[in-house]
């Protein structure tokens, strides 16, 4: 789609959606992003063994100065010289859209979808197809103990984020504090509200189910005052119910036994693959100068049994973490995150390599609000692995200058030494950030960020990666009458250096 038809397509979207029948209630946000980025990649090239020639430290080099690879036996070395930079300016525009005052109490209308193009010459940017995607849209019917909804629907759940077409009815048993939940449909991707048999999923290649598989789950809770308990279940077939996508089961609980004590916990477990998934139990106290919390997890990737990594039997990884909030003064707070991870026997004999299995990872940082409409913080990360190793400061200053009005500055440094490639990288960013609210029905934002990075190579494949983004926001709402709700609070500040709440 051409950049004229798809902002086009955009204006005649929004003028249709803003204009409900008479009697109707309605809530219309519109949300558009741009930016302005360039990148650049490697390309594969390849020289003849009589070109080579042997650098001062005894590799192999093209005669431009490009390490290269050579395979005993063949003509030609390869190697990896840079590719041409390439400049993308993508756009996305989203619309959410609420209507109800149908004449028939409790029944409402909602949709929401987006539309991406890319406003260069080229469509580069990734992500961008389908340029037209309907995320969620469905007719929701709601009584006050049930409540019943059909169309396309995305829920969130310990198993993670769900998608399908389909119908859902979910209710409270009277004053038990029991509830019940129900879904059954046409599944969507895993974590995207695209069917498996989208075009833009085609890497599947031939592993890519042709037909879109048959999704039903289910929950049943109990919430009383200090206490939740919840089970998930959860079952993919294909067209033939004998061919199994997947199947899943979850527990999870809050308990809250004293006023600043409360612990959480919760485990999935596959049952077409028969192994735990992800899992996990956490302390938490809070007061007024002091938080903290510590806990264990275990991660596992969960795959449908149609995709070829399930093959691979995904080890798992173990992790003991702690975080600790200390406010000594309302304005200021300090924090600190710690953890230590390890992941399990992979069942995979390399006699000739040793590899780590275990690392680790912490955060330090502090924050400071002034009663000015002032906030300054500043955090340090690092982290160890298995694979590569990274350490870095960031740091940000948001200024409230008057209400409706936020201005950010804010910048990083990362440091990333690569245990497993041949390179090292200091990378350095700045950036500037202002957002203004003129009223609550429109919100206006501007920034740009420069990114330095100083690669630590031998050869001539140092390829210079710095670059400045821009990018522009709008947000526009609209609404019938007392109905409108205001715009959500936007967030003053950056995230925070390896620690979040």
């Amino acid at each position: 789609m051409s950049t004229r038809r798809t902002v086009l397509a955009v204006l005649l979207l929004s003028g249709v959606l803003a204009l409900p029948a008479s009697g109707q209630g309605y809530r219309l946000r519109l949300d558009s992003r741009v930016q302005h980025a360039a990148y650049r990649g490697v390309r594969l090239d390849s020289v003849a063994v009589g070109e080579i020639v042997t650098g001062p430290d005894g590799g192999l080099l093209t005669p431009d100065g490009f390490a290269v690879r050579c395979v005993v036996g063949e003509a030609f070395c390869r190697y990896f010289p840079p590719g041409p930079v390439r400049q993308s300016s993508p756009m996305v525009t989203s619309a959410d859209l609420s209507l109800w005052g149908f004449g028939v109490a409790g029944l409402s209308i909602r949709a929401n979808g987006r539309l991406a193009t890319d406003l260069g010459d080229e469509d580069l940017w990734p992500g961008n197809e389908p340029d037209l995607q309907l995320l969620e849209a469905y007719a929701e019917y709601a009584l006050p103990r049930v409540n019943g909804r059909l169309g396309r629907q995305l829920l969130a759940n310990r198993l993670g984020f769900v998608g399908f077409d389909g119908a859902r009815l979910a209710g409270r048993v009277f004053d038990f504090g029991l509830q019940l939940d129900a879904y059954a449909g046409l599944g969507l991707a895993r974590a995207t509200a695209l069917p498996v048999t989208s075009a833009a999923l085609d890497p599947l290649d031939e592993f890519q189910p042709r037909k879109r598989g048959l999704l039903v789950g289910g929950g049943v809770g109990y919430g009383r005052r200090g206490l939740d308990l919840r089970l998930d279940y959860q079952r993919e077939v294909g067209r033939d119910p004998s061919v199994l996508f997947s199947e899943q089961l979850a527990l999870s609980g809050f308990f809250q036994p004293l006023p600043h004590w409360s612990f959480t916990a919760g485990a999935d477990y596959d049952l077409a693959n028969t192994w735990v998934g992800n899992a996990d139990a956490t302390v938490r106290f809070t007061s007024r100068f002091l938080s903290a919390q510590g806990g264990l997890r275990q991660y596992r990737p969960h795959f449908d049994l149609w995709t070829i990594w399930g093959v691979f039997s995904p080890a798992p990884y173990h992790a003991v973490h702690g975080t600790v909030w200390v406010t000594p003064v309302r304005p200021l707070q300090f924090r600190g995150r710690w953890e230590r991870f390890a992941y399990s026997a992979s069942e995979v004999s390399t006699a000739l390599v040793r590899v780590d299995d275990d690392g680790w990872r912490l955060g330090l940082g502090a924050s400071w609000t002034a009663r000015e409409g002032l906030t300054l913080d500043l955090g340090y990360h690092e982290e160890y692995g298995p694979g590569a190793s990274s350490n870095g400061v960031d740091g940000s200053v948001t200024w409230l200058p008057r209400p409706g009005l936020s201005l950010s500055a804010y910048g990083s440094t990362l440091e990333r030494p690569l245990e497993f490639r041949f390179n090292e990288a200091d990378v350095w960013v700045l950036g500037l950030d202002a957002e203004w609210e003129p009223t609550d029905r429109i919100r206006l934002g501007v920034g740009g960020a420069h990114y330095q990075e100083d690669r630590k190579r031998s050869d001539a494949a140092a390829i210079d990666w710095t670059q400045t983004r821009l990018h522009g926001r709008v947000t526009l709402l609209f609404g019938s009458g007392a109905d409108r709700a205001p715009l959500p609070r936007a967030i003053r500040t950056r995230p925070r250096a390896g620690v979040s709440r």
